[in-house]
C-alpha cells in the first residue's frame, strides 16, 4: 500500500497477473482507490462505487490531483443514501484509467510508458481487477456493487461473474450492451484524438507534449450526450441566434485538462465492445440465471445517451431469469447527468432500495437501528 501524490495505490507483485480476456496478462498491477467509513465486525457491509468514464476514485473526496471536488457528494458521504456512517465505501480507478491504476500512462517493465503497447482491455478485466483489490482488502463479498453509465456497466458485470459476491446491484442511466449511436460518438472523440498532431501515435508523453484540442472534442461529444435534448437544442437555437458556427453547452470545457487521450481510446473502446448477453449465447436473462442478487435499475426520462428502454431492457431480463428486481424511471428535464445533480425523487428511491437491501443484509438502517 502506497500514497503518491495524494493517490492511494495498492501495488500486486509480478506473480499476481491480471489475466485479460483477450488471453494476454498484465503483471505488476497497481490499483488505485479510495475508501470512506469502516468495515463492520462481519464485514458485510462493504460497497463499492464504479466511476464513469470522466469519473475517478474520489467520489467522495476532493481530488487532490486535479483540486476538483468530489464527483458525487450527494449520494455518498454521511447521512447521504449511501452513508458513510454506515457502510465501507471502496471507489477505484478503472483498468486503462489515468489516475493510478495501471493504464496507458502506467511505467511498463522497461521504464517507459506502456502507451499503445498495452493489451487491449475490457469491462471484464476491468471487473476482474476491482475483485483482486476487493479480495486485497479483506473483503469476501459486497453489500452493493453501484455505478451509473459505464459505472453501471461495470455494476452489471460483477453481479453477473460474482453472483455469489455481490448481496445488492444498483445501475444507473445505463444498459447492458454498448448502442450504435453511443458508439458513433465515442469514436467521433477517438478520431479526434489520433487526428491531432499532438498525439504522435500515442507516445505524447515522450515527447512531453498532450493532444489537448483532439481531447477537447472528446470530451465535447460526452459532455453533449449527457445534455438532456432540450438543453442541446436550446444551445443550438442561441448560437444560430448569434450567427456562430457552433455552440456549446455550459459543461463542455470541465475537465477538459485532465482526459488523458490514450486512456480514453482503451476505455471508450472497452465501454464500445461491452455486451454482456454476448458471453451467453446472446441471450441476456443467462447472464443472471440462478443469481441471488438483489437488483435496483433506475433511468432518467429525458437521458438520450442510456434512455429507460435501456433500463427496462436490463429488467426483463433479470425478471426472465427470476432475479429480484426493481425499476423506476425518474421524470426529469436533466438528461444523462441527472444523477450527478439534485434530483430528490431519485434520491429518495436510492435510499429506499439500499436500505431494503440493508434491512434484507441483516445491516443497521440510519440512525443505528436494525
Amino acid at each position: 500500500m502506497q500514497a503518491a501524490g495524494g493517490v492511494r495505490s495498492l501495488a500486486f507483485d509480478s506473480k499476481a497477473k491480471l489475466h485479460l480476456a483477450n488471453g494476454e496478462a498484465i503483471a505488476p498491477l497497481t490499483m488505485a482507490f479510495e475508501t470512506y467509513g469502516s468495515l463492520n465486525s462481519e464485514r458485510s457491509n462493504a460497497v463499492l462505487v464504479c466511476h464513469g468514464l470522466n469519473g475517478d476514485q474520489f467520489v467522495a473526496s476532493p481530488n487532490p490531483v486535479t483540486g476538483r471536488p468530489a464527483w458525487w457528494p450527494r449520494i455518498v458521504g454521511p447521512g447521504k443514501p449511501i452513508d458513510t456512517n454506515r457502510f465501507f465505501v471502496v471507489c477505484a480507478n478503472v483498468l486503462g484509467g489515468a489516475m493510478g491504476t495501471t493504464g496507458p500512462a502506467s511505467t511498463a517493465q522497461d521504464g517507459q510508458p506502456y502507451g499503445l503497447r498495452l493489451p487491449p482491455i475490457a469491462i471484464s478485466d476491468m471487473v476482474r481487477a476491482q475483485c483482486m483489490l476487493v479480495e486485497a482488502l479483506e473483503v469476501e463479498t459486497l453489500f452493493l456493487a453501484i455505478g451509473a453509465g459505464f459505472g453501471g456497466m461495470q455494476a452489471l458485470q460483477w453481479a453477473s461473474a460474482y453472483p455469489n459476491r455481490v448481496f445488492a446491484c444498483v445501475t444507473i442511466a445505463s444498459a447492458a450492451r454498448q448502442s450504435a449511436h453511443n458508439i458513433a460518438l465515442m469514436e467521433l472523440g477517438r478520431q479526434a484524438i489520433m487526428a491531432d498532431p499532438d498525439w504522435r501515435q500515442g507516445g505524447y508523453l515522450a515527447h512531453g507534449v498532450r493532444p489537448q484540442k483532439g481531447g477537447a472534442v472528446a470530451r465535447m461529444a460526452a459532455c453533449i450526450a449527457g445534455q438532456p435534448a432540450s438543453r442541446v437544442r436550446a444551445s443550438f437555437d442561441q448560437a444560430r441566434a448569434l450567427e456562430r458556427f457552433t455552440f456549446a453547452p455550459d459543461s463542455s470545457a470541465e475537465g477538459i485538462e485532465r482526459i488523458d487521450a490514450n486512456s480514453f481510446l482503451y476505455v471508450s473502446r472497452a465501454i464500445d465492445a461491452f455486451d454482456l448477453a454476448a458471453d451467453f449465447g446472446g441471450s441476456l436473462a443467462n447472464a443472471f440465471t440462478n443469481s441471488a442478487t438483489r437488483h435496483g435499475v433506475f433511468a432518467f426520462s429525458s437521458d438520450w445517451r442510456y434512455p429507460p428502454h435501456d433500463s427496462r431492457t436490463i429488467v426483463r431480463a433479470l425478471m426472465a431469469a427470476g432475479a429480484e428486481a426493481s425499476f423506476v424511471e425518474i421524470k426529469t428535464e436533466s438528461g444523462h447527468d441527472a444523477y450527478l445533480g439534485e434530483e430528490p425523487a431519485f434520491e429518495a428511491a436510492l435510499t429506499g432500495f439500499v436500505d431494503s437491501a440493508a434491512a434484507a443484509r441483516g445491516l443497521a438502517l440510519q440512525g443505528g437501528k436494525s
